[in-house]
């Protein structure tokens, strides 16, 4: 068997697997365009691809109905104490889930190719980015890797001289017998699939599904899963979090990174557009950072990812004109609909709705249909350098150094517009309290709260009391260099349910005033929850918003705060005797200034 790398660690484990799962061939990746044309050219010929017509160099894909999202239920962390894993995680014993997964795996790239992936998360060579090599049967996955990491054979150099690597195995689950037809979207019935975390080991094994994170493991297993638990071992953060640059109109850079659970608008935030004159923004990252403390004392994050995974439905020139723009060729669609003049179509997307398009499992669909046309989590792949607004040091080794950092949640009531963190440890109470009100786009009845710590919940690789201890040690370690932390609230509601605050590019006034208070320019007042906007000092220039809608926005009703407590306790509680006791002092201070 030919290598592409002198290691001796990646050859024995290519040959494990090859000796257990038993594809046709090896293909040793190397990250160019003509294979990236190549592969994709196999999967157009297929039939499993359709070349967009309207989009230069872009495809779309329609998943098998059963392969749509990520499936938490079926995601595993698998330590060797179940403790370890902790309480918000489904945790296997590493032995059994093992001994499964090898039975699955036995003979499962049959009639297949199996694709050596070597990539980078994170700028190849900088201090802050691991090393990955994907195995996998699917030349999907090999073209979305292209995008979503750096795929280059300069990494079999880097390993060829040593260099560490993180294993990921993954396979589709779907061997073909001899003259078998193959599947437009081959995968594995749901009680198959496993996508399993082995933090211990620095490992990942992924069974059964082709889709997003469950089959790119470079994204949230290796960037978010094994990542935190190796960042809590070496001393820097693995965070589910947006990174974008703020430029005041003096030319002063700050730098912001943002945790939101879903559906709070990620993706919009990190693309937006200012609406205050002579204020920038660029785009670093919209999903994850890396953050480690750099020469200079402050913490200094990248982007590890090289492309966006975005949700296409609710996507618009009105809601992100600048991530509609990204994606204007050279992406990948899965489960859009499809025009018919060979263009995409999703939900939101436009004003009009079409009379006829093909939906993403293949029928003629109308707007008389009763489903969607678009699968509500219908994605698109695109590389980050095509986004307009793309920062121009986003690729920089030594990442940039964070000022802000904020926290926030959909909540339609209780939680103001903004406020700001008493220090350090309260903003580390507030992030993990963080809560949202659940929409369609996360699992649980609609409205109800749901709290998901750091926007890290399905994300954490081992147990979130730790993980908030390693919250409050990197601030020890930072002190007086720590960035400031920040909450905000764009979804609160008048009493007749009416959206208060505008969102979108007008949330630039809210970080404007963040900038403003780092400079010292504008002061706050303190209330029981954090400090506040003093009046007139968040610029509402040129904004038609009524004063009584500015109050709301603001109000501390300490009652219905209050009634927030016992639901944080509960919360609490949760993680038991790894708690941090500091976490708990918060939660009682907090008691006492509601009085």
């Amino acid at each position: 068997m030919g290598s592409a790398a002198k290691n001796e660690k990646l050859n024995k484990w290519i040959e494990e697997i090859v000796e257990m799962c038993r594809p046709d061939g090896i293909y040793w990746c190397d990250g160019t365009k003509e294979e990236y044309d190549r592969m994709m050219a196999k999967m157009v010929e297929a039939g499993s691809a359709t070349v967009l017509v309207k989009r230069p160099n872009s495809f779309l894909f329609r998943t098998d109905p059963s392969d749509v999202a990520r499936v938490e239920d079926r995601t595993f962390i698998s330590t060797s104490s179940k403790d370890d894993a902790g309480p918000t995680n489904n945790w296997l014993d590493p032995v059994v889930l093992k001994n499964t997964m090898r039975g699955l795996y036995q003979g499962c790239m049959k009639g297949r190719t199996m694709y050596v992936i070597p990539f980078s998360m994170g700028p190849i060579g900088s201090p802050i980015s691991k090393i990955g090599v994907e195995v996998t049967d699917s030349p999907y996955v090999v073209c979305n890797m292209h995008m979503m990491t750096r795929v280059s054979a300069r990494i079999y150099e880097m390993l060829s001289a040593g260099e560490e690597f993180i294993p990921c195995l993954h396979s589709i689950g779907a061997p073909l017998a001899e003259g078998q037809k193959d599947a437009l979207w081959p995968c594995a019935p749901i009680e198959n699939k496993y996508i399993s975390h082995f933090p211990e080991e620095n490992l990942i094994w992924s069974y059964g599904s082709g889709y997003g994170g469950n089959a790119l493991l470079g994204k949230k297993c290796l960037a978010l899963r094994i990542a935190s638990a190796m960042a809590r071992r070496e001393g820097w953060m693995a965070e589910h979090m947006l990174i974008l640059r703020l430029t005041n109109p003096q030319g002063r850079q700050y730098h912001i990174a943002a945790a939101f659970p879903s559906a709070c608008g990620k993706t919009n935030l990190a693309m937006m557009r200012p609406t205050i004159p002579g204020w920038k923004c660029e785009c670093i990252g919209d999903d994850i950072a890396w953050m480690k403390i750099g020469p200079d004392g402050r913490l200094h994050a990248i982007n590890p990812e090289n492309g966006f995974f975005g949700v296409a439905p609710g996507t618009s020139y009105g809601t992100n004109p600048m991530a509609m723009d990204t994606v204007r060729e050279n992406v990948i669609f899965t489960n859009c609909a499809l025009t018919d003049d060979g263009d995409v179509w999703w939900e939101g997307m436009t004003d009009e709705v079409p009379g006829h398009l093909i939906d993403w499992k293949g029928r003629d669909w109308t707007p008389d249909s009763r489903e969607e046309a678009a699968h509500p989590n219908a994605r698109f792949t695109a590389l980050a350098s095509q986004c307009p607004v793309i920062c121009k040091d986003w690729e920089n080794p030594a990442g940039v150094p964070i000022d802000i950092f904020i926290f926030g949640g959909r909540r339609s009531s209780v939680v103001p517009l903004v406020f700001e963190a008493f220090n350090w440890d309260h903003g580390v109470f507030l992030g993990a309290t963080a809560a949202s009100e659940t929409t369609s786009a996360n699992i649980g009845a609609v409205g109800n709260l749901r709290r998901d710590p750091f926007a890290m919940k399905p994300f954490c690789g081992y147990h979130m009391g730790e993980y908030f201890r390693h919250w409050l040690d990197m601030g020890e370690g930072l002190g007086d260099k720590a960035p400031r932390i920040f909450y905000v609230n764009w979804f609160r509601k008048s009493p007749e349910g009416m959206f208060l605050w505008p969102g979108f590019s007008d949330n630039s006034r809210v970080l404007k005033w963040m900038c403003e208070r780092i400079e010292g320019k504008v002061g706050a007042r303190k209330t029981e929850i954090g400090l506040l906007p003093n009046d007139g000092d968040l610029d509402l220039s040129g904004l038609d918003i009524a004063p009584e809608n500015m109050n709301e926005l603001m109000r501390i009703d300490s009652r219905a705060w209050r009634a927030e407590l016992p639901d944080i306790e509960r919360h609490f509680e949760e993680f038991g005797d790894r708690l941090p006791g500091r976490l708990k002092k918060q939660l009682q201070e907090l008691r006492e200034r509601l009085g």
